[in-house]
């Protein structure tokens, strides 16, 4: 078990990729503190633990992670209950405001910002605290998006959000590396969560929706976010920080996607293979493609 006896945090670790990872990481032998603002979803993971045999290793905190306070009072939780903090996974997360720019109130704005960027701001800064007088380290893993790496994968707002989290992410670990405190972020693509599916559809159509979204031929889980979390929780990233982990399904190597854009096959269903030489002054060579 690579986590065995640390102790986590997971912000919004009631639902989704969150409590996905929750299940994980006791499943790996850790204690967690599972904190979000939604108390029947938490109830609801709580159960799920205890089915699983990890009862007695989990407990339930409700948490604003925009409110200073509640940072503080999570991170008290867990070194009350469990003696000690050796993993926070700055995970909670809304859509935050949705429409054109010229159109976005001061509120909004702030509102999005306080939950994705403040609240994994309070999170690094209270887990750096303890970590610090700990003195053994620690780790810190910040949920990002591919919407944080390049304009039109997100909402404008949320992107901005995002974005920041990244950065600010390799500018913490930077600062907390002489602690032995390593910091990184994930990246995901479309993951089917309850933040990206409508409730009037079925978790089925949501997935067939996301299907097809991205080179890899299905949809994200929170089972997929919860892998790499716990590898980065983990010893085996020791040498690893300052990074921002992309787990997308090969979404962001498509980049602007020309073929699409320019209305033609793809490389890979075309029937034809050109030699295009430029302006050598050579003409192209045109092929049959080899079966």
């Amino acid at each position: 078990m690579r986590l065995k006896d640390k102790v986590a945090i997971v912000t919004g670790g009631a639902g989704g990729m969150g409590q996905s990872t929750v299940l994980r990481m006791l499943a790996e032998g850790a204690n967690v503190v599972v904190a979000d603002f939604n108390s029947e979803q938490g109830a609801q993971t709580l159960a799920l633990a205890s089915s699983a045999g990890h009862g007695d290793n989990a407990c339930f905190l409700k948490v604003d992670v925009a409110n200073e306070a509640d940072i503080k009072a999570m991170i008290e939780c867990a070194c009350d209950n469990f003696g000690r903090l050796d993993i926070v996974f700055n995970n909670a997360g809304v859509g935050g405001v949705i429409g054109p720019i010229w159109d976005v109130e001061e509120d909004e704005w702030d509102y999005t910002f306080d939950v994705l960027v403040k609240g994994v701001f309070f999170g690094i800064k209270h887990a750096a605290r303890v970590f610090r007088k700990q003195g053994d380290g620690g780790a810190i893993i910040n949920t990002a998006s591919v919407a944080g790496l390049s304009g039109g994968c997100g909402p404008l707002v949320y992107s901005a959000a995002k974005a920041a989290v990244i950065n600010m992410t390799k500018g913490a670990s930077v600062q907390l590396a002489p602690e032995r405190v390593r910091v990184n972020a994930i990246c995901p693509g479309f993951i089917l969560t309850g933040l990206t599916k409508s409730p009037k559809v079925s978790t089925e159509q949501a997935g067939a929706h996301l299907d097809g979204l991205q080179p890899w031929p299905d949809h994200g889980t929170g089972n997929d976010i919860a892998g790499t979390v716990v590898y980065l929780a983990s010893e085996d990233a020791r040498f690893v920080t300052g990074e921002a982990i992309t787990i997308d399904g090969g979404l962001s190597a498509i980049g602007p996607d020309l073929w699409q854009r320019f209305g033609q096959p793809y490389e890979a269903t075309m029937t034809k293979n050109r030699l295009n030489r430029g302006t050598t002054g050579e003409q192209t060579v045109v092929r049959d493609v080899k079966e």
